[in-house]
């Protein structure tokens, strides 16, 4: 008989007086030889006749050492405890309950002890054993007292495996028909007042000392254990709690917990991630994901990398697939690339598990070994329950994988339009790869390039705001200078002093010229004139007399507090700048949610004296889309008539403003593809390349321009100006503009313009329409009428 003396070297203090009893044994051999037809009758009968010279056996025993000087005798006595059927099966030992001592083990758990190693201890996992008063204190009052009370936790013993490698987990269940407890002379009564004291300290070990003292409870007999294997649910809670960590070592604590879960050492685990499009599906590396499908392989072609039983099962109807031998896949195969990528890396089975985290995303959960038919599609039933945790899993190591992503690109790119973020998040990841990968150092952020896209630009230009600021500028000078004036002139009144006529005679200059006009600076000199030389004055009249102050103080409330300027025309000038730049741009970003549904592209606005803004359409701004010169023309059209659309806006808005204002319109067209460049240091797109520049000096200056040989320029209120250089555009918008012209957007007289040169750039020409502000129709135009137009147009 084996004794395994568990967690304590030295005597346990305890409530119980423990006393090794197997009365219950004899008794129950007792009953046998009560029934002559009892088939252990005989046996019963030999066996009290053999015992009665081991009365200490019955009567019970303190001495643990009893023991192993009774070891014969107590094997024997409870064989009937252990049918010889069962011992193979059953995971049985006999113990004493609260001094962790255990005897007469059944075989098997006496070949899991040896299987163990010499150095194992046998110890319950994570039991604190200062708690050990206190939980025998509650078995009494639940055993004793007839108290109802919840204090069982499973206890949970870790047993290694030294051949296999294995840490199994087994639960244990104590039988308590062999014992029995009562209370000695020396322990108090307990009250109702006692046990709900008792319920509310659990920690408080003087009080359960108090009502239960050392020694005070007789316990007699020993208590039976039996193990449950539950290292499958073991296995599978630590798979998901491991799923679920986030430091270094989370993958390889998951490894250890799926190799528990399929009991096997040989099991590695990984994960692949793919991005899926109505056409196509591509690999995404991830520095993390550990993938053996996509061991060192960089953008991978799926299509021709899987077979097609794996895109149709795994990719397609998202099923787990089982593949136990690698070989016989790979002459089935044709030996392709997936089927090359295992067997470089010695994998002989395997298992794929799919998970879709969103409409463009795919995670395929990686299961390998090394050894043929170890994975197969009977085991990899057991991944059913751990998916949903793996799921959420990926997703948070995603959400904080994008936010690395959103980081690099906030600190370099600053906001992008989301039809390009595409790219930028493909340079994030390049970079982010390279730099978790490679051990000679960082590496810089490429250039983002977008080659041979057609650009399209826009203007809603506020006209003769330069003369208008300034104007506004002008009257809110004379203004102040006024009200100066009419200070010091009162001061002279009271005063008679010569220095109040100079500064009269200086105010009064300062305010013919600025009558007669403003140039650049006068406004800087006029406000450094009064605050050096009349703000002084001012200080010191203050003073001097209460009707001065007066004076003051009504021309400081007329002045700005912050600026120290009147500011009355200038500000209406300006809200009412900021009130249509507004309305402009709040109806351009709603036209454009729906713009982008007819086809992604980039777009930026500006908000100046108006509102401007730049287009780009073409084949290598977008991922999943396929280009077609349809979609230029399309967006050519829906521009026109936003241009239309932003005119009658702004006709509205003229009279509800402070500062009645109006817009010229201007579209400039330029049909030859060209590349444009994120530029790191200025954080804007701009074009690229020599020729392209071309493009980028018209639109600055083409505003500015004038029809040739006039002094006319060629924007002008209520009308559109549509630039060209080519005569094949000029018939395209001319097509527009009569299909606009049919749904009263646009007025009948068109205008053909040649343009005068500018710096470096000849041959400009321009088409202008009036805009109809009052006959538009009650329905408006469509995207899909607009689609329809040009399908038509470019079809016939």
């Amino acid at each position: 008989m084996r004794i395994l003396a568990t967690n304590f070297n030295k005597p346990v203090e305890l409530p119980l007086k423990l006393k090794i009893s197997f009365e219950a044994v004899f008794e129950y051999l007792e009953n046998i030889t009560k029934d002559n037809n009892h088939y252990l009758n005989s046996t019963a009968l030999e066996l009290l006749k053999e015992y009665e010279q081991y009365p200490e056996l019955r009567t019970g025993f303190e001495d643990l050492s009893y023991l192993d000087k009774y070891n014969n005798q107590i094997d024997k006595l409870l064989s009937i405890l252990f049918p010889d059927l069962l011992q193979n099966n059953e995971i049985k030992a006999a113990t004493i309950p609260f001094e962790f001592t255990t005897f007469k083990l059944s075989k098997r758990f006496q070949q899991i002890i040896e299987d163990a190693g010499e150095n194992y201890e046998f110890k319950l996992r994570n039991f604190d054993e200062s708690k050990i008063y206190i939980l025998s204190c509650a078995f009494i009052l639940s055993y004793c007292h007839n108290v109802t009370i919840d204090f069982k936790r499973p206890f949970l013993f870790d047993i290694p495996n030294i051949k296999t490698g294995i840490t199994k987990h087994y639960r244990t269940l104590l039988n308590g028909d062999f014992f029995k407890v009562t209370p000695l002379a020396s322990a108090p009564k307990i009250a109702d007042e006692d046990v709900k004291l008792l319920l509310d300290n659990f920690n408080n070990i003087d009080i359960w000392k108090e009502k239960f003292p050392p020694n005070s409870y007789q316990f007699t007999g020993f208590g039976m254990m039996n193990l449950f294997d539950v290292t499958p649910d073991q296995a599978l809670s630590n798979l998901k709690e491991n799923l679920l960590r986030k430091d270094e070592q989370a993958f390889e604590a998951i490894e250890k917990s799926i190799s528990n879960l399929f009991g096997s050492n040989n099991i590695k685990f990984g994960f692949s991630t793919y991005g899926i499009s109505k056409e196509s599906f591509v690999s995404k590396n991830y520095q993390a994901q550990n993938s053996f499908i996509l061991k060192s392989i960089e953008n991978v072609d799926c299509q021709n990398f899987f077979c097609n039983s794996i895109i149709s099962k795994v990719f397609e109807h998202k099923e787990l697939l089982a593949i136990s031998n690698i070989d016989e896949y790979g002459e089935g195969s044709n030996y392709n690339g997936f089927y090359k990528s295992l067997k470089q890396q010695g994998i002989q089975s395997l298992i794929l598990v799919p998970l879709k985290l969103n409409e463009d995303f795919f995670v395929v959960m990686e299961l390998v070994s090394d050894t043929k038919y170890e994975l197969n599609s009977i085991n990899a039933f057991k991944l059913k329950d751990v998916a949903p945790v793996f799921k959420i899993a990926i997703e948070r190591y995603m959400d904080e994988y994008e936010t690395k992503l959103e980081s690099i690109i906030q600190e370099n790119y600053t906001s992008l339009h989301p039809a390009v973020k595409w790219k930028f998040y493909e340079q994030a990841e390049a970079y982010l790869f390279n730099n978790e990968t490679n051990s000679k150092g960082a590496t810089n952020l490429k250039n983002i390039v977008f080659e041979n896209v057609v650009p399209l630009y826009g203007q809603s230009d506020i006209k003769g705001s330069s003369i208008a600021r300034n104007k506004a500028i002008q009257q809110d000078l004379v203004k102040q200078l006024g009200l100066a004036s009419k200070v010091i002139e009162k001061a002279k009144q009271l005063y008679k002093l010569p220095i109040y006529n100079d500064l009269l005679f200086r105010i009064d200059e300062c305010l013919n010229n600025t009558k007669k006009g403003l140039n650049s600076g006068d406004e800087m000199s006029l406000t450094d004139f009064l605050k050096k030389d009349i703000y002084p004055v001012f200080n010191h009249l203050k003073t001097l007399d209460e009707s001065l102050k007066n004076e003051i103080e009504n021309y400081m409330q007329q002045i700005d507090d912050k600026l120290f300027v009147v500011y009355d025309k200038r500000k209406k000038y300006e809200e009412s700048v900021t009130i249509l730049n507004d309305e402009l741009a709040k109806y351009i970003d709603k036209k454009q949610i729906e713009a982008q549904k007819m086809f992604p592209h980039y777009f930026e606005r500006y908000k100046t004296d108006g509102i401007d803004y730049n287009m780009y359409i073409g084949q290598s701004l977008v991922k999943n889309c396929t280009y077609n010169k349809l979609y230029l023309y399309n967006l050519r059209l829906w521009q026109l008539q936003l241009m239309c659309e932003l005119e009658n806006i702004a006709y509205k808005l003229k009279d509800t403003l402070e500062h009645p204002l109006e817009i010229a319109s201007l579209i400039l067209i330029h049909s030859n593809p060209l590349a444009i460049k994120f530029r790191l240091d200025e954080k804007r797109f701009d074009v690229d390349g020599a020729y392209n520049i071309r493009y980028e000096i018209i639109k600055k200056r083409i505003d500015k321009a004038l029809i040739k040989n006039t002094k006319k320029r060629i924007t002008q209120p209520g009308k559109i100006t549509i630039v060209y250089s080519q005569n094949k555009e000029a018939a395209e918008y001319l097509k527009y503009i009569k299909y606009l012209q049919s749904n009263n957007y646009l007025l009948p007289t068109i205008e053909k313009l040649e343009i005068e040169d500018l710096v470096g750039i000849s041959g400009l020409k321009a088409i202008r329409v009036a805009v109809n502000y009052n006959n538009l129709s009650e329905k408006s135009i469509t995207l899909n009428d607009i689609m329809k137009v040009i399908k038509d147009e470019h079809l016939n």
